[in-house]
């Protein structure tokens, strides 16, 4: 009878967890959904930049039409030429993106208008949006292409 006694007292110790394995537990539990609210949380935030860089681009795109549209025929009667450097300054505007508490988020636009020859006449035209995304710094995006008389 002794020996069935302790056969159901060793059964019964070891249907049951530690102390120390029920915070072993719960620590693995925390640490698991700290990873999964940390890896959404860089997921948000990495979704949340492309949308700046996609509305930069697309304003470095805006001032790149903007200085395709300009008139340049050196060869016509009369000599056209809009498409100098002093008539594209540089221009802060205001990036398309959602907004939440009446902030604005600014970008500066400059463009740069380079003769690479005389020729054939032939122009670089290069448009460098620079906006900020909160804490992590400058970020800068560049359309560059080039241009001749009368496209």
């Amino acid at each position: 009878m002794k020996c069935l006694d302790t056969s159901i007292k060793m059964r019964t110790q070891s249907l049951a967890f530690t102390l120390i394995e029920q915070l072993f537990a719960l620590l693995i539990a925390g640490l698991t959904v700290a990873a999964i609210v940390a890896g959404f949380w860089q997921c948000v935030s990495q979704a949340e930049w492309s949308g700046y860089s996609l509305a930069a681009q697309n304003l470095a795109i805006q001032a790149m039409e903007q200085t395709r549209a300009a008139k340049w025929d050196p060869q016509g009667d009369p000599s056209v030429d809009e498409l100098q450097q002093s008539k594209f300054t540089n221009r802060i505007e205001i990036l398309d993106v959602p907004v939440f508490g009446g902030r604005i988020l600014y970008a500066t636009n400059r463009t740069t208008i380079t003769q690479i020859s005389e020729s054939p006449p032939l122009r670089m035209i290069q448009v460098e949006c620079a906006w900020r995304f909160f804490n992590r710094g400058l970020f800068t995006n560049t359309v560059a292409t080039y241009r001749a008389p009368d496209q």
